[in-house]
């Protein structure tokens, strides 16, 4: 894998983690590319095929794991998400870091790989306090919500396992939280920004 060192994101849904990506992508434009991950789930409205997800089938998906094509992937309610080479080399390609929003899981997965990422759980300051940001979204059923926070207290209580990531960011507080990510991202920033006028 040629190319600046890849980020790992990982948290559980609620924590922020889209958030702070966003405020990455804006402050750095060019220098951080997102990795599109692959899902079987159907689009929800306003999400775009090939930006937000590669929407693909169950079958076709089966076909490209099996094929070795895949990092990592896992199932979660019922679909399939993961993260394929070529959405990483894409990025990659185009001289940016390449950023990944995966579960735990996946995290696991990627540690037996030559990725070599720079590992970052994004994690909310408490389970009551995830449980109001996901319910203040309205996006879920409460069955769906509850999944959610089971799904939250596995992550949660799975990525205190020592050396797993190389930063674990509770975010209690947007600008406080942001201004930690951007500090341990800095040297491969100044590295890709360095390449570039090369």
């Amino acid at each position: 894998m040629q190319g600046p060192r890849p980020v790992v994101l990982s948290g559980p849904s609620g924590a922020g983690k889209s958030t702070l990506l966003k405020k990455l992508l804006k402050d750095y434009e060019n220098i951080f590319g997102f990795s599109v991950s692959h899902t079987t789930r159907q689009p929800r409205p306003g999400e775009v095929n090939g930006k937000d997800y590669h929407f693909v089938t169950r079958e076709e998906m089966q076909k490209e794991i099996d094929a070795g094509e895949f990092i990592e992937h896992a199932e979660f309610s019922g679909n399939m998400y993961g993260t394929s080479k070529g959405a990483v080399q894409a990025v990659q390609a185009q001289n940016q870091i390449c950023v990944l929003d995966i579960d735990i899981q996946g995290v696991k997965n990627i540690k037996k790989t030559e990725l070599n990422p720079i590992y970052i759980s994004v994690q909310p300051p408490s389970i009551e306090i995830l449980e109001k940001r996901l319910r203040d979204r309205k996006t879920e059923t409460e069955e769906s919500l509850q999944k959610r926070l089971t799904a939250a207290r596995v992550d949660l209580e799975l990525s205190k396992e020592p050396g797993l990531f190389d930063l674990v960011i509770i975010n209690d507080d947007l600008e406080k939280a942001y201004s930690q990510l951007k500090e341990v991202l800095l040297e491969e920033i100044k590295k890709t920004e360095e390449s570039r006028k090369s």
